[in-house]
């Protein structure tokens, strides 16, 4: 892209004179347009490019390219050793501490990748062959020549080991870098230590955080001490102050508090509460257990869960929970602890305001520009829909076998009489919604069969079809590269609302009992309205009490009457 050229001897002569110093200054090559005052003490060695513009001052430089427009100051060392491939092909152990589900990350890597690499491991030739993927980017990565992009400012940092940099990447006080890549626009700060590491476009990293082995993907934020070893990162992820080891964090993985450890899991769209601890204490054969907190789950302060477990999407866990629950048929529920045990209020978070709230907030907050993690944000969808109507069969078959029964037990887990029939009205509503609204978006297509099962694929819902499709086509070579994997989503994804449709088509008709005429679909759609408005009017009751005056304690501290408390409790909550 450049010319270089080599320096000249009074440009040597100047540059030492104001206390630069090279191993070998025929291994040090500029652009054409270079000037002495661009450089002031530095130490090259080794073999050292520099575009135009670029600016060094008290730093020391060992076989580095650096991109145009850089600038460089009061860095220890910013060197490559040997030959690296920059964090590419590192195995990393998520989600298995034994390294049952290593994924090897490298640049490019997205959230669906990882997961098929992850969860399909009872199909070795697809594992083995996204393996080989990886090794190829590695392989194409390695060099004994680190890189730098353009447009980058790297200051007041200690040591830089074999480390790939982006464009318009920002470090700053950063304590150490080794073996890793930083993508475009990330930017990394005071007191980070990463080993092992790559980061996608627009990751923030700040703060004394400490990772090894990990992932971070795009746009995501740690911060305030965070620790993560082992660990898969992916879209909007946000983590501060706590710990994980050997997770798989699908998009919009949240935690923010000093004492949460999540280890061994799985999660996504989730929120870790103060205190919060997923542990795997089963040790008799090896740290080899694991639980999966599917989409919208949130942990309430000090709730604890012992894996394996596994809830549904949209499950709000409170309390101890030891026994092991699969909670996976029962979306949108509660996950009390009671007397020691484990007790479920099905759907009862369809009537939660939070609910709503955090289903609409996360489409608002993606940060991105750049989008390769490939995410669905509405909240009637097949997979969805599947789980509503695996939650009616599951709840109406344990009121059939115990019909005059005030009390039932499903996969260790307590359920109430009156919380199964709550779940049954709540889950029909949102049924009704999921299906009218998937009814009224998209046309029919016969080419986009959407009938059956959907997966929840770290963000992407599509056809449990497609993706043995896909998974076959990568074992048998068709599809050779993450890009294309990613290519093939993608055409799912520019389909969804077919493919949504015709799952919807399929459910009237089962649910009817024929291939639904068009009035039928009509009158679906005009029921799935009717539905989402009373689910709409449960959720706004809930947030009408959590505005209401009886959430007004501890507001108009120095109040003389109930009009001041009330008037201060309204200008705070800015109602």
């Amino acid at each position: 892209m450049y010319e270089y050229r080599h320096l000249t001897s009074v440009e040597i002569a100047v540059l030492e004179a104001d206390g630069s110093s090279a191993s070998d200054w025929s291994s040090v090559e500029v652009a054409g347009d270079f000037r002495t005052a661009q450089l002031r003490n530095v130490r090259f060695e080794g073999r050292v490019r520099l575009a135009p513009d670029v600016q060094i001052r008290n730093a020391r430089i060992r076989n580095y390219d650096i991109g145009a427009g850089t600038v460089i100051e009061d860095v220890t060392a910013l060197e490559c050793r040997q030959e690296s491939t920059f964090g590419n092909g590192t195995p990393v152990a998520a989600m298995n501490e034994n390294g049952g589900r290593t994924v090897h990350i490298f640049e490019g890597l997205t959230a669906q990748t990882a997961y098929i690499a992850a969860t399909y491991r009872h199909r070795p030739g697809v594992v083995a062959a996204i393996d080989r993927m990886a090794e190829t980017v590695a392989g194409g990565a390695r060099s004994a020549q680190g890189r730098i992009g353009s447009r980058c400012r790297i200051s007041g940092c200690r040591l830089l080991r074999e480390v790939r940099i982006g464009d318009d990447v920002t470090l700053e006080g950063v304590s150490l870098l080794s073996n890793g890549t930083v993508g475009d626009r990330s930017r990394i700060g005071i007191d980070v230590k990463a080993y092992d590491f790559i980061t996608a476009e627009a990751a923030h990293i700040d703060n004394g955080v400490l990772v090894e082995r990990c992932f971070i993907g795009e746009c995501c934020i740690f911060d305030r001490g965070f620790t993560a070893s082992d660990s898969l990162f992916f879209a909007n992820s946000h983590c501060e102050n706590g710990e994980a080891v050997a997770i798989f964090a699908g998009p919009y993985t949240v935690s923010h508090h000093k004492a949460s450890l999540l280890i061994a899991g799985m999660f996504s769209f989730f929120n870790a509460g103060s205190g919060t601890n997923q542990s795997n204490h089963l040790f008799k054969s090896g740290a080899v257990h694991q639980a999966v907190h599917r989409r919208g789950c949130k942990f309430a302060s000090s709730a604890y869960v012992m894996s394996p477990a596994v809830e549904g999407v949209y499950t709000m866990i409170m309390g101890r929970h030891t026994h092991h629950h699969d909670t996976s048929v029962f979306p949108f529920s509660y996950l009390l602890e009671q007397e020691g045990r484990s007790a479920l209020l099905p759907g009862a978070n369809l009537s939660s305001y939070g609910t709503v709230r955090d289903i609409e907030k996360w489409r608002l907050r993606d940060r991105r520009t750049v989008r390769h993690d490939l995410i669905n944000f509405e909240a009637w969808n097949p997979f969805v829909g599947n789980a509503l109507a695996a939650g009616i069969a599951a709840l109406n078959t344990l009121l059939d076998d115990n019909p005059d029964a005030q009390h039932f037990i499903y996969n260790t887990v307590h359920i109430k009489l009156t919380g199964l029939r709550r779940g049954l009205r709540n889950y029909g509503l949102a049924l009704a919604a999921t299906t009218g609204d998937l009814l009224a978006h998209g046309g029919k297509r016969d080419e986009y069969d959407g009938r059956g099962a959907w997966i929840d694929a770290a963000g992407l819902y599509l056809t449990r079809n497609y993706m043995e499709e896909l998974l076959d086509g990568i074992e048998q070579g068709t599809v050779s590269t993450p890009q294309r994997i990613t290519e093939r989503l993608e055409e799912f994804a520019a389909h969804y609302t077919e493919y949504a449709h015709s799952w919807a088509l399929d459910m009237l008709a089962r649910k009817i009992g024929h291939e639904p005429h068009a009035d039928e679909i009509d009158r679906a759609i005009a029921e799935g309205e009717a539905a989402k408005r009373t689910l709409r009017q449960m959720a706004e009751n809930d947030r009408a009490f959590d505005c209401s005056l009886d959430m007004a304690v501890g507001y108009g501290i120095d109040a003389l009457s109930a009009e001041e408390r009330e008037a201060d409790f309204r200008a705070v909550r800015g109602l």
